[in-house]
């Protein structure tokens, strides 16, 4: 998907395509396409405390911190045209384990000056079953 659409209400396909972009830099220790997606205001909630987009691209420093991930369950919430909450479930391994883990995450994306973009993410996690 571009990231430059027109003011029509975007679609859950097109939303989770660019929540997806963000999982692939994280994959592929890609710092510019993580930054470019958040928003300078970005603000994320873990359950290590709350980060800025500073925060979110410095996790690339050393190395990508995912090594595959999965998306299923989601749901799109158009609060307006120009707004939207993405809701999902995230199945993933981190690098060097065979170990997945689980968590739920709401991400806000914003259209701003014709460009979505992640303006809050909150991460859950998941009890192993």
């Amino acid at each position: 998907m571009n990231r430059t659409e027109n003011k029509a209400t975007p679609t859950l396909d097109a939303i989770l395509d660019l929540e997806k972009q963000v999982w692939a830099a994280l994959v592929n220790g890609d710092a510019q396409v993580d930054r470019a997606l958040l928003s300078p205001d970005f603000l994320g909630v873990y359950p290590s405390g709350f980060a800025n987009r500073d925060d979110h691209v410095g996790q690339f420093a050393d190395a990508p911190t995912m090594a595959t991930f999965e998306l299923s369950d989601a749901k799109l919430m158009v609060l307006t045209p120009d707004i939207v909450l993405l809701s999902y479930r995230a199945d993933y391994q981190r690098p060097n384990t065979a170990v997945w883990e689980a968590m739920l995450i709401s991400s806000l994306w914003e259209r701003r000056n014709e460009v979505w973009v992640s303006s809050f993410s909150q991460d859950t996690p998941l009890e192993p079953t």
